[in-house]
C-alpha cells in the first residue's frame, strides 16, 4: 500500500476554509481539476467529472463536522490504483484564529503502476488541489 499527505496554511479561519470544502459535493467550489459534481444515494456518493468528462465516483466514508473532516473511497476512477481511501481536513493553528492548515492525504494500493508514479500522481493532485484552494481564499 502506498501513501501521500500533503499540507497547505491558508490565510483564512479554520470555519470559512471548511464552509468552503466542508460539503462532500463541494469541489467544483474550490477545484478546478473538478468542474462538476453531483451527490446520489442521500449525499453518499459523488459523481464527479474531470475537464476531460472522465467520471469519478466517491463513496463518503466518514464525516465529522465539529473536526472539520471527511473520508471518502474511489469506487470508481480513471487512475491506476484500488483501494483508494483519502481524508480531508481542516486544522487550527494554536493562537491563530486568522489561518488554517489544510491537510489532504490518502493511501491506496497500484495497479498497473510503480508506488513511486502513484504516488508522485497523487502528491501532484492534493499540492495542486490545495494551491487552488489558496487562491479561491485569498
Amino acid at each position: 500500500m502506498a501513501s501521500t499527505s500533503v499540507s497547505r496554511l491558508v490565510p483564512v479561519s479554520p470555519e470559512r476554509v471548511w464552509k468552503l470544502i466542508g460539503g462532500f459535493g463541494s469541489l467544483p467550489d474550490w477545484l478546478p481539476y473538478i468542474p462538476e459534481s453531483a451527490l446520489l444515494e442521500g449525499g453518499r456518493v459523488r459523481r464527479l467529472k474531470n475537464p476531460d468528462g472522465d467520471v469519478i465516483m466517491e463513496r463518503l466514508v466518514d464525516f465529522n463536522d465539529v473536526e472539520r473532516r471527511y473520508t471518502y473511497a474511489i469506487a470508481q476512477a480513471p487512475f491506476p490504483v484500488v483501494d483508494y481511501i483519502s481524508t480531508l481536513r481542516v486544522h487550527s493553528i494554536t493562537g491563530r484564529d486568522d489561518a488554517a492548515e489544510v491537510q489532504w492525504s490518502g493511501r491506496f494500493v497500484p495497479d498497473g503502476a510503480t508506488d513511486e508514479e502513484v504516488v508522485t500522481l497523487f502528491t501532484g493532485i492534493y499540492r495542486d488541489g490545495l494551491d487552488s484552494l489558496y487562491k479561491a481564499l485569498s
